[in-house]
């Protein structure tokens, strides 16, 4: 007899309560399991876009009411652009962003190497805005440059800068980004008058510069003559060249001397004659025919297996402060903010050079990496040396300070834009 309130179940069934919790544990041990493959996948295969950045918008106090200026709060936000990829990445899309938190890695004073032409703070320029912007592309995260880790790429190597005053810009640049964490002992400098080298010891590297402003040779290489007298030898380039053969890392520009006028004066051979032979020729015409030369030494001597050759774009010019819509201003003279508008274009780079240099690097046999410099430089028209700068070895004056004419558009504060194109080359690397 079974005792009251006691119910017998039929023999082979469960309980139900027993079968509702046994059900439930599985139900949640499945959920479980989705979940972590879930968890798993995203990690594995899938991407998924993380929060936006944020970023927080100020007046800037000597900003036009309509003008605005993208400040970056460091700590609050999050990064929603792929990693940098040059293949992938278009770098010269994107704005220059000011934050406050960004210090150069060097001065004109701690770094020893920068030529006085471009060391603006020891000259006199107050402002320092111009140090504290940072160029951000729209669709990739630019790496910040690391000293350490551009002198570990550099092990045991030759990188050698070729061109004109404006690749010096560059090379100072560069050796002013990485020297400070080399000791004074393990570290030196031989500066030449058409050659340099800066060596790291203990990296068993060198960063060398070669000037070579045509890259083909003139008569105006190493005894600069008036601009009325020079004449390009355009089919020259052995004398030169010899210097930069095993180098491991190549970077050449040329640009700015070849806009010196309308019409330039080339000549084939030998200059034994003097002027006698030389033919006039349009600037990208006779940029053309020396370029090719350059490609073809390139082409007949660089093994593209032991050495990287890259080609610095023009870096802009900004003579002519219409272009930027300041109507009663002159030259770059007293300019402290980039451009904003997007896209900007002014009349300092000529399009038709980069097509020059896209048409025959395009036939080249050897790669060759552009280090697209133009579209970002555009903008600073606040980054030149201006009036904190030399003429003939001199300082300039107050006097001549006070003369916008005087101020150099071409050449740039160090530290400043060029740092931005070195971090650009390191990213290549």
């Amino acid at each position: 007899m079974i005792p009251s309130g006691i119910m017998k179940y039929p023999r082979g069934k469960l309980p139900l309560p027993i079968i509702v919790i046994t059900t439930c544990v599985l139900v949640f041990v499945a959920i479980l399991y989705v979940e972590r493959l879930s968890f798993l996948s995203s990690k594995s295969i899938f991407k998924f876009k993380p929060c936006p950045r944020k970023t927080t918008k100020t007046k800037s106090s000597d900003k036009k009411a309509d003008e605005e200026v993208v400040v970056v709060n460091a700590s609050t936000w999050i990064d929603d652009r792929f990693d940098f990829d040059p293949e992938e990445c278009n770098v010269a899309n994107g704005k220059w962003v000011f934050n406050h938190s960004i210090k150069p890695l060097y001065s004109d004073i701690s770094c020893p190497y920068i030529d006085r032409q471009f060391s603006c703070v020891k000259n006199g320029r107050n402002d320092s805005d111009y140090r504290h912007w940072e160029w951000q592309p729209e669709d990739c995260t630019l790496p910040r440059f690391n000293p350490e880790l551009a002198l570990r790429k550099l092990q045991g190597k030759r990188l050698l800068f070729v061109g004109d005053s404006l690749q010096r810009n560059q090379w100072e640049s560069f050796v002013c980004l990485v020297e400070w964490v080399i000791p004074h002992k393990h570290k030196s400098m031989q500066l030449g008058r058409v050659h340099s080298v800066f060596t790291a010891k203990a990296y068993n590297a060198t960063i060398e510069f070669y000037w070579a402003p045509y890259l083909v040779e003139s008569n105006s290489d190493i005894d600069i003559i008036d601009i009325k007298k020079r004449i390009i030898k355009v089919d020259a380039i052995a004398e030169r060249a010899k210097d930069w053969t095993g180098v491991d890392i190549l970077v050449f520009n040329t640009y700015v001397w070849w806009m010196s006028g309308i019409r330039i004066k080339t000549i084939w051979g030998s200059f034994a004659n003097g002027q006698e032979g030389y033919e006039e020729f349009d600037t990208p015409v006779a940029y053309k025919l020396a370029l090719k030369t350059w490609a073809n030494w390139i082409d007949s001597t660089i093994n593209p297996n032991k050495t990287r050759v890259f080609f610095t774009t023009m870096s802009p010019t900004h003579t002519r402060s219409q272009d930027w819509g300041n109507m009663e201003g002159v030259k770059c003279f007293n300019e402290t903010k980039p451009v904003r508008k997007k896209k900007h274009w002014g009349t300092g780079s000529d399009k038709r050079i980069m097509s020059v240099v896209a048409k025959v690097t395009k036939k080249m046999k050897v790669p060759v990496t552009f280090i697209n410099i133009t579209q970002i430089s555009e903008y600073r028209i606040d980054g030149h040396c201006s009036v904190y700068t030399e003429t003939g070895g001199k300082l300039l004056t107050e006097e001549e300070r006070a003369n916008p004419q005087n101020a150099d558009c071409i050449h740039w504060c160090l530290p400043g834009v060029p740092d931005t194109w070195n971090q650009i080359l390191l990213a290549m690397l």
